[in-house]
């Protein structure tokens, strides 16, 4: 189990990440607000520990912020491999579809940090939202059973 560390929305494409501590969810489209909608990538999420974990090899110290994700978690949520596994993020589940690759954003953010992420689905996780749902900073985050 884990937690939901950060919840961020993308106001438009390539635009600033709002950091906010609750967030509405759509199934079928998305979190409400968000630039992206609808899709099999509906949803971004990346892991704090790998995050950190990166950042540090790096010799960075970045805000989990500029990897431009909508969601941060925690804990024994490993994203690696997870394609077409279910994540419960409170009251909402999320279908993952695949792995998030890093764009060039990543290296204007850190130089080496796009290859870096690069490794064994470093840069995170994209998903579906399957329920509609309110989610908000400390939910517990978890695998649904296969």
């Amino acid at each position: 189990m884990g937690e939901l560390k950060a919840i961020w929305l993308k106001r438009a494409k390539q635009g600033p990440m709002d950091a906010v501590s609750e967030a509405s969810l759509r199934a079928g489209r998305g979190l409400v607000g968000n630039a992206n909608q609808g899709g099999k990538r509906q949803v971004t999420l990346i892991n704090e520990a790998v995050w950190a974990d990166v950042t540090a090899r790096l010799g960075v110290d970045l805000d989990p912020s500029r990897r431009r994700a909508n969601l941060l978690v925690s804990g024994d949520i490993d994203l690696a491999n997870s394609r077409h596994k279910v994540l419960r993020i409170g009251p909402v589940r999320v279908r993952i579809y695949g792995e998030t690759r890093p764009c060039e954003q990543m290296e204007a953010a850190a130089p080496g940090l796009q290859e870096m992420l690069r490794d064994d689905w470093g840069g995170g996780a994209f998903g579906e939202v399957l329920d509609d749902g309110q989610i908000a900073l400390g939910d517990v985050v978890a695998w649904e059973a296969d």
